[in-house]
């Protein structure tokens, strides 16, 4: 089993607050085990109060629904996918976990081939600014967010369709 290391968190941790200093945003950045334990945290000196808590529960929530699915491959996913069959169970799993879950974007898993490794999620500017800052981090240090094994078509067609109700026409699996 492959494992996440620290010393690979700071490199995505640092490539994530340079795009945040480029974009003028300052933000909270949560790396998470395949388990969802927190492997690594920063927050930026002007980053608001809640958002180490907000990026942990975005990490761990994208841990553990992309531990239950393929279908579930970002927080935007997560989202649309609530949105659209029962928005009080993710009320009530952020309850039941004390805030551990909130589905949002600027958060993503960590592969390793075909095997996620963790997660992370980014906090404090939008969700199109926050998956900005990891779309950077990634490419930069070559994280992949997506396994390398080929999908189902039917799965790949669930998350077409939830990137499309959710107005991301940037994406396509």
């Amino acid at each position: 089993m492959a494992k996440l290391r620290a010393v690979e968190c700071r490199e995505f941790i640092n490539a994530v607050v340079e795009k945040a200093e480029e974009m003028g945003v300052p933000v909270s950045v949560a790396v998470v085990g395949p388990e969802g334990h927190l492997i690594a945290l920063e927050r930026m000196d002007e980053a608001g109060f809640i958002t180490p808590d907000t990026a942990i529960a975005k990490a761990y929530t994208v841990a553990a629904f992309r531990s239950m699915s393929p279908r579930f491959p970002d927080g935007l996913v997560i989202q649309q996918w609530f949105k659209e069959r029962n928005p009080q169970l993710l009320i009530s799993l952020a309850a039941m976990t004390n805030g551990k879950i909130a589905a949002s974007g600027g958060g993503a898993p960590v592969f390793r081939g075909s095997e996620m490794v963790g997660a992370y999620g980014i906090s404090g500017g939008t969700s199109q600014q926050d998956e900005a800052m990891a779309q950077y981090a990634r490419a930069k240090i070559g994280w992949a967010h997506e396994s390398d094994a080929e999908p189902k078509q039917s799965v790949k067609e669930h998350i077409n369709e939830l990137y499309a109700k959710a107005g991301i026409t940037d994406r396509k699996l």
